[in-house]
C-alpha cells in the first residue's frame, strides 16, 4: 500500500511538473528578454529595475491573501486553475505591445496569474513531496520546471534569431502556454485529493506559525534582497554590448539549466543534511554579481552559473523547509506568508539595484554580496534551535 502510494505520489509530481515546465517555457522565455524589450521601447535601467521589481512585489504580496483563502476555501484546484490560465495568456500579448508601459502592465499581469496559483500549487505539491521525501519531492519538480524555463528561452532566441524582432518570441510561447492548461486539467481529474498522499501531519503547538519558521524567514529575505533578477542582467548585456539581442536568451537558458540540476542535487543534499546545506548554496551565489557585472563574456558566463545555482537550490530546499515546519491546513497559509516575505526583500533589493546601477555599479555589487551573506548566521541560529 505505501509503495503504491509512493509510486502514485511521484507521478503527481511529474505531472505537476509537467504543468510548470509548460509555464515557465511560456514565462521564463518571455522574461529572458523582457529587459531588453523594454530597453528598446525606450525604458531606463531605472525602470527596468523598478518593473521587475514591482512584479515580484505585487505578486508576492498577493500570495499572502491567496495563501489565507485557499486554506480558508480548500480550493486548492480551481484557484491553481485560475492562477495558471492568467500567468500564461498574457505572455503572447507582449507581443502586441507598443509602448514599454504596455509591456510593463503585461508583464505586471503575469506576475500576478503566478501569485494566484503558486500558494494552493505548493500545498498539493508538498502533500506527494513529503511521500517522496521533501526536498526530493521539490527538486525533482524543479527539474522538470527548469527544462520548460530552457526550452522557452532557447525557443524564443530561434525566433527573434530568424525575425530580428522580439515579437514573434513572445508569440511562439503561446503553444507551451495551451499543453501546459491542458495537462493542468488532466491532473486534476486523476488526482482529486493529493492530501491522501500525506503519511502523517507535523504538530502545530500553537494556534500561529511556529518560531522557527519566523526566523528563517529573516534568512530569505536577505537572501532574496541580494539576489538580482534577471531583467536588469540582461538590460546590462545589452547596453554594455555584452551579449546580443539573441545571444541573452542562450545565457538565461544556461541558468535555467544550471538551476534545474542545482535544485536536484541540493534537493537531495537537504533530505540528508537539512537548512544548513542551504548556506552553501548562499555562499556560491553572493559571488554571482561581480562576474556579471564586471567581467568579460566569459567572465559572465561564469557568473551566470553561479546564480542559477543560487535559483535552483531556492526553488528546492526553501519550499521543502517550510513544508516540513507546517502541517497541512496551516501550509498554504505558510505559503503565502514566506512567498510575501520573499516578495516585498526581492522587489526593495530589485529597486535599490536598480538605483545603483545608474549610480555606482561598485555599490551594487557590494549591496548584493554582503546582504545575501547576512543570511548566512541567521541560517546558522535556525540549524541550532531546536
Amino acid at each position: 500500500m505505501a509503495q503504491g502510494k509512493s509510486k502514485s505520489a511521484l507521478k503527481f509530481v511529474v505531472i505537476l511538473g509537467i504543468v510548470s515546465l509548460c509555464a515557465d517555457a511560456t514565462y521564463e522565455g518571455a522574461r529572458s528578454i523582457t529587459g531588453a524589450y523594454l530597453g528598446v521601447l525606450g525604458a531606463s535601467g531605472f525602470v527596468v529595475g523598478l518593473v521587475a521589481g514591482l512584479g515580484e512585489l505585487i505578486g508576492y504580496c498577493f500570495r499572502l491573501f491567496i495563501g489565507y483563502l485557499s486554506d480558508k476555501t480548500r480550493k486548492y484546484w480551481r484557484i491553481t486553475t485560475i492562477g495558471y490560465a492568467l500567468n500564461t495568456t498574457v505572455v503572447p500579448m507582449l507581443a502586441l505591445a507598443g509602448t514599454w508601459q504596455i509591456a510593463a502592465l503585461l508583464m505586471l499581469g503575469e506576475r500576478t496569474g503566478k501569485a494566484i496559483r503558486t500558494p494552493p500549487r505548493d500545498v498539493l505539491l508538498s502533500h506527494a513531496a513529503l511521500r517522496l521525501g521533501g526536498g526530493f519531492g521539490f527538486g525533482l519538480h524543479e527539474t522538470l520546471d527548469q527544462i520548460g524555463a530552457v526550452a522557452g528561452p532557447l525557443a524564443v532566441a530561434t525566433m527573434v534569431s530568424f525575425t530580428g524582432g522580439y515579437q514573434s518570441g513572445f508569440a511562439i510561447l503561446l503553444i507551451p502556454a495551451v499543453v501546459g492548461m491542458v495537462v493542468l486539467l488532466f491532473g486534476q481529474r486523476i488526482y482529486p485529493n493529493p492530501r491522501d498522499f500525506e503519511h502523517h501531519t507535523a504538530p502545530l503547538d500553537s494556534q500561529g506559525l511556529p518560531r522557527k519558521f519566523w526566523i528563517y524567514l529573516g534568512a530569505v529575505a536577505f537572501m532574496a534582497a541580494g539576489f538580482a533578477d534577471f531583467p536588469l542582467i540582461a538590460y546590462y548585456f545589452q547596453t554594455q554590448a555584452i551579449a546580443t539581442g539573441n545571444t541573452i536568451p542562450l545565457l538565461y537558458a544556461l541558468a535555467m539549466g544550471v538551476d534545474g540540476i542545482a535544485a536536484l542535487i541540493f534537493g537531495r543534499l537537504f533530505d540528508r543534511f537539512g537548512i544548513s546545506i542551504l548556506i552553501v548554496a548562499v555562499v556560491l551565489s553572493s559571488l554571482f554579481a561581480p562576474l556579471v557585472f564586471f567581467g568579460t563574456l566569459n567572465l559572465a558566463v561564469l557568473g551566470i552559473v553561479l546564480w542559477g545555482i543560487g535559483m535552483g537550490a531556492q526553488e528546492s530546499i526553501l519550499k521543502a523547509a517550510v513544508a516540513a515546519m507546517i502541517p497541512p491546513e496551516k501550509r498554504g497559509s505558510a505559503f503565502g506568508i514566506f512567498n510575501t516575505g520573499y516578495g516585498l526583500s526581492w522587489f526593495l533589493g530589485s529597486a535599490l539595484m536598480g538605483v545603483f546601477y545608474d549610480s555606482s555599479m561598485n555599490i551594487l555589487i557590494i549591496f548584493s554580496i554582503l546582504v545575501q551573506l547576512a543570511a548566512v548566521p541567521i541560517l546558522l541560529f535556525v540549524t541550532r534551535d531546536r
